[in-house]
């Protein structure tokens, strides 16, 4: 099962604040980093495209800004992560540019990856700044975000990105070692290596919120399991206290594994397909059908009609001359604009709107031709 990891292409690790920080002086654990990046680096090498969703902020700010120990209340664990996030961006900053990476912040907000315009926006940024061979280093924007800090540590968030991104490995590092049957410290609890489907069993092993594995814990953890393996992608929780811990899961540390329902590929697909209502018709010519059905993007050149207001991102049909849907896609331009630049070829679209926008109506990658 250590392959999982080793013939991933694109890989997701997110690392929880009892890892980043030290428990008892709330300073950055840089010696654990260093082992962390130095694992990024290996996997990087070989061709892996990585991503590091990190907590801490919290933690690191609440030291500078001398926060008494206990529970804070919102508006003091929001000014916590304004002042911690610096700090944490920096160390990532220094230690991956010593092994030649750009490091990249993002900040997000669930939000951020449920609602589809600004999904689409940080799925575009996130794939521009791999293709360039940065390493993203994703937050969340705890400065400004309410309902994720209670229910905190990242876990959900990392999976959205994973589906969001269409990763294909989901690393969840923290300070246990996977599933158990029950509360690891109880005796006859069985550590579970692989989970093939989440039942309602396997949710029950988790606890309910009153237990030792929330916030952040096994429940959340559970339900990012759910959230990646739909979109894709797999999934392992894996204690991350030893150093070098992705080197550890690929030499055969105790793990749970959680199997991808699909591909990253063929799960976006069918989300495009069956889970959005379509908001307009794109009709498009003869030649722009045939590029299609060979695997080609439709470009404004070939569209001939636009009926419908849809916003940039929105799903819409496009029909042939005869009136048939022949493909479900989302489109890169708001309907405006796609009836102003339609019929042109893709040089001109800077000229007819007044910026560079994408060279296609639709993406391939967003686009799914119907079954005749």
């Amino acid at each position: 099962m250590s392959t999982h990891l080793e013939k991933a292409q694109r890989v997701v690790v997110k690392i929880g604040s009892a890892l980043l920080t030290d428990a008892e002086t709330g300073k950055l654990n840089r010696t654990w980093l260093q082992a962390l990046v130095e694992d990024v680096a290996r996997m990087r090498a070989r061709g892996q495209e990585m991503m590091i969703v990190s907590s801490g902020a919290i933690a690191l700010g609440r030291r500078a800004l001398k926060l008494a120990p206990g529970k804070l209340k919102l508006e003091e664990s929001q000014a916590a992560a304004a002042v911690g996030q610096i700090g944490l961006a920096h160390a990532f900053q220094e230690i991956l540019s010593a092994y030649g990476f750009s490091c990249a912040q993002i900040l997000l907000t669930l939000e951020d990856t449920e609602e589809r315009r600004r999904y689409l926006n940080a799925r575009s940024t996130i794939n521009t700044l791999l293709k360039l061979g940065a390493v993203p280093v994703i937050n969340e924007n705890d400065t400004v975000a309410t309902t994720e800090i209670r229910y905190g540590d990242n876990d959900r968030l990392a999976a959205r990105v994973a589906s969001m991104v269409s990763a294909d490995c989901l690393v969840l590092l923290s300070d246990v070692d996977g599933l158990y049957t029950a509360p690891p410290h109880l005796p006859g609890a069985k550590h579970l290596p692989e989970v093939a489907e989440i039942t309602p069993e396997i949710e029950a092993m988790a606890g309910d919120a009153a237990s030792i594995y929330s916030r952040g814990g096994m429940k959340t953890k559970i339900a990012a399991a759910r959230i990646a393996t739909e979109g894709g992608a797999r999934m392992a929780i894996a204690n991350g206290r030893s150093l070098h811990p992705l080197k550890a899961i690929e030499e055969g540390a105790r793990c749970t594994w959680f199997a991808a329902h699909s591909t990253p590929f063929a799960a976006r697909k069918r989300w495009i397909s069956g889970s959005l209502k379509s908001l307009g018709t794109i009709t498009i010519d003869n030649g722009a059908v045939k590029a299609l059905m060979g695997g080609r993007s439709l470009l404004p050149a070939g569209v001939t009609a636009i009926e419908g207001e849809f916003g940039r991102g929105d799903a819409v049909s496009v029909h042939d001359a005869e009136g048939h849907e022949i493909a479900r896609g989302l489109s890169a331009y708001a309907s405006d604009d796609a009836r102003t630049i339609m019929g042109h070829s893709s040089h001109e679209i800077e000229e007819l709107l007044g910026y560079s926008g994408r060279a296609e109506m639709i993406h391939r990658d967003d686009l799914v031709l119907k079954k005749p």
